[in-house]
């Protein structure tokens, strides 16, 4: 047995040895008053063998040598008491058989087990003592508490209290009691509902509402928080972090509703809490029959699908078992990563990577030719708005000419549904990147009115991303690493935010409901204020804003709005069945015009004169302004701006 062979398993063995034959000895001195009867006397010396290799061999299967005694926890014990009793059992079933147990007393028996699980579990816990003691450790509540429930692996079990005593508490608390490894012992839950207070569950008490955490940290010596309310509002997500964070006790939570892909709360989606936890977004509720309908069994190609929103849409359309799907992307190590993901957890979803790039109109004809694609994802774009503002001949190639190039192919090969990814810049552009991404929605929705064609373009249009990449959020977190400051371009800037999943989620909807030439946008809910989000990630941070990191502005960048709008001038918002989800009247711009300007877009692209380019969007969106100005900051850190709002705010939903 080669596990069992490290350097101290003879003492081990030797020390198991001496106190199996002393505690055979000892019920032998108990039971006859320390005067053992002489035939009893060669019954204990001829039965000794028997009782020291059936213990032995106990001990073995019941892995108590596979620890270290220095280590020595509640679960060690309750093995050696196993170990004790088995062995006990099966020496008295081999004397039943042998000699049918007579002139055997049955007393000795009992006593030798009790004895022996006394000896051998003593000199354990008197080992893990030594060390304790050795090094000078201080033997509190709290250090007698981990000296008894530390594991043989040597980590420590941590008393946990579940926020939450709803469906979630309760499935993590099975998941717990099911999984000693994952070294957590439940204390009990806290929830607000009148109707739980005293109640229990599988056991463990509601020791109270939120206000009252504080207090149940102190009085059940809490290691640690677990937040499991996956249903948890914008409001009650601060409160419960607010009690959090005055107990000074770590804290983690399980994900929204949104985005825990399959519904099902595990203990594998615990994380840290993080801003995305503070939105307060409601979970999306799809139509999953719909969306199983066009993507099942299906050939589905997603272009950008390295990014955040291009590899979380493949987690989800692999949800759906399409046949096969296709991952173009020009990004060589993120293709890697999200191939190896994919292939790993869905092994029955057949995962092609290509890797390409949008541009090359070559390439896309093979990739179409050979895989046939029946629905089409185009989430490839460029999307850094100062980064496009320097290059705008990027955004051109990219934005538009990838944009063109991709529908082009979705329309040769037939493709049945193409969906492209667009962004709420592309209302009213203040910027190039905005403006390429309008230009990219007329392709598309004039694509879909062109003579003889059977492809459904259709386009969905959101805002920001929270945890995309080049999101604020990430910038912040750096920052706030570094000990700030942390920089805020305006005071009075806002932004609509929304959960990777949920974005994704949302899309995989659209796609299902459009009938082609439809303009989805996505209930954002009410724009943040972006120097509130900085606060609150400074606080989640465990810091005071203003007081341990300060909040600088630094002015809008070039082609930055204050607010941003989903809708346009001249589009009317229409409901739709789903409640998260609307859409827009629009028509298709004169194709020929569109297709003149866009050539002319060529050559400005290829020389890379920015500022001509820059007059030839605006030539073809007209509400294309980059020469708008940024309102001035006229107050100092924390103050208001004075800035009328209604000057700058569009029209949001």
């Amino acid at each position: 047995m080669p596990g069992y062979l490290y350097k101290n398993f003879v003492i081990m063995i030797a020390a198991d040895l001496f106190l199996i034959s002393m505690a055979w000895y000892g019920a032998h001195l108990l039971r006859f008053n320390f005067d053992i009867p002489v035939a009893q006397s060669a019954t204990l010396w001829r039965l000794l063998p028997l009782i020291l290799g059936i213990k032995i061999l106990a001990f073995f299967l019941f892995d108590l040598y596979q620890g270290m005694w220095r280590y020595t926890s509640l679960a060690d014990l309750w093995n050696v008491l196993k170990a004790a009793a088995v062995a006990t059992a099966a020496v008295i079933l081999v004397l039943l058989f042998v000699h049918g147990f007579a002139g055997y007393s049955r007393s000795v028996f009992i006593l030798d087990w009790l004895l022996t699980v006394v000896g051998v579990a003593g000199v354990r816990v008197g080992i893990r003592l030594y060390f304790v003691w050795s090094g000078q450790e201080p033997l509190s509540l709290k250090r007698w508490r981990r000296l008894l429930f530390w594991s043989s692996g040597g980590r420590s079990i941590k008393r946990l209290l579940i926020i939450g005593a709803g469906d979630g508490g309760e499935k993590i608390y099975r998941e717990i009691q099911g999984n000693p490894r994952l070294g957590y012992e439940v204390v009990g839950f806290v929830d607000d509902d009148p109707a739980k207070a005293y109640l229990h569950i599988h056991g463990k008490p509601v020791l109270g509402g939120v206000e009252d955490i504080g207090a149940v940290v102190k009085r059940m010596d809490v290691d640690e928080i677990l937040i499991a309310i996956p249903s948890a509002t914008s409001g009650q997500m601060r409160r419960i972090l607010a009690s959090c964070e005055e107990a000074e006790v770590p804290f983690k939570t399980v994900p929204g509703m949104g985005e825990l892909i399959d519904g099902r709360v595990t203990i594998n989606a615990i994380r840290e809490v993080s801003y995305r936890d503070l939105l307060g977004r409601e979970a999306v509720h799809l139509e999953e029959e719909r969306i199983g309908a066009y993507l099942k069994g299906g050939r589905v190609l997603v272009t950008g699908a390295a990014g955040s929103i291009g590899s979380e849409l493949c987690r989800q359309i692999c949800r759906f078992r399409p046949e096969s799907l296709i991952l173009f992307e020009r990004n060589e190590s993120g293709l890697y990563d999200v191939d190896i993901e994919l292939k790993s957890h869905f092994e029955e979803v057949r995962i092609v990577p290509v890797l390409g790039d949008i541009r090359d109109r070559g390439q896309l004809r093979k990739v179409f030719s050979d895989c046939r694609p029946q629905v089409v994802f185009h989430a490839a774009a460029y999307k850094h708005v100062p980064l496009m503002e320097l290059h705008p001949w990027k955004a051109v190639k990219n934005n538009i000419l990838g944009t063109i190039n991709v529908a082009k192919m979705a329309q040769a090969f037939a493709v049945e549904r193409f969906v492209l990814v667009s962004t709420d810049k592309a209302v009213r552009p203040t910027n190039v990147m905005g403006a390429s991404k309008r230009v990219a929605e007329q392709v598309v929705l004039n694509a879909c009115h062109a003579p003889g064609n059977t492809t459904r373009f259709m386009l969905v249009r959101f805002g920001n991303v929270v945890g995309s990449i080049g999101s604020v959020v990430p910038l912040f977190q750096k920052q706030i690493e570094r000990g700030g400051p942390v920089t805020v371009t305006h005071p009075e800037v806002t932004r609509y935010f929304m959960t990777i999943p949920e974005a994704c989620q949302l899309i995989l909807q659209a796609g299902a409901m459009g009938e082609g030439g439809e303009v989805f946008i996505l209930d954002m809910g009410t724009p943040i204020k972006i120097v509130d989000m900085a606060r609150d990630l400074i606080r989640l941070s465990g810091f005071e804003p203003d007081v341990d990191i300060p909040v600088e502005y630094i002015g809008l960048r070039p082609g930055e709005k204050l607010y941003e709008e989903l809708i346009t001038e001249g589009e009317g918002i229409v409901p739709t069945r789903h409640e998260k989800i609307l859409v827009l009247k629009t028509h298709a711009c004169d194709g020929n015009r569109l297709q003149s300007l866009i050539q002319d877009l060529v050559p400005l692209a290829q020389g890379q004169e920015g500022g001509a380019i820059k007059e030839k969007l605006k030539e073809i969106v007209p509400e294309y302004d980059p020469a708008l100005e940024p309102p001035p900051i006229l107050s100092e850190v924390g103050g208001a701006t004075g800035v009328a709002g209604d000057q700058v705010r569009g029209r949001g939903v």
